[in-house]
């Protein structure tokens, strides 16, 4: 003959009290497991070392002071960026071209326009004109 459930879950009551486990009866996933654990914060942030003072702090904070210093591995890198900037170029996959004019304006009077007027309003009043 079975136990009826009710004497069952009281009895799985009883159990998790004793051995100190969460009851849960319709078995949902409660993340129980994972919140038993330990905290693993102090173990990371010890896993990597301490932050020391490197030679690209050191001239940050003496620039101001007219430090000036040459790194050849830097200047090395950046040599080596111009020169695949260039390579690309030649092949048509550089960066496109800068514009000339922002998006949004549409000045009808360009500054150019704008000089030519200074100088003519100038000159019609006898004046020394500006130099182009």
């Amino acid at each position: 003959m079975a136990a009826p459930r009710s004497r069952i879950l009281d009895l799985l009551k009883v159990q998790c009290r004793i051995f100190s486990h969460t009851f849960n009866p319709e078995n949902l996933r409660l993340g129980n497991k994972i919140l038993r654990q330990r905290l693993r914060g102090a173990a990371l942030a010890s896993y990597y070392p301490r932050k020391t003072v490197t030679f690209e702090d050191l001239e940050r904070a003496y620039r101001p002071m007219g430090l000036i210093t040459f790194d050849p591995l830097r200047s090395h890198h950046e040599e080596m960026n111009q020169m695949l900037d260039y390579r690309r170029k030649l092949r048509g996959k550089g960066a496109p071209k800068k514009k000339r004019t922002a998006a949004g304006t549409n000045n009808p009077y360009p500054l150019g326009v704008f000089c030519i007027i200074l100088h003519l309003y100038a000159y019609s009043r006898d004046q020394e004109p500006l130099p182009l």
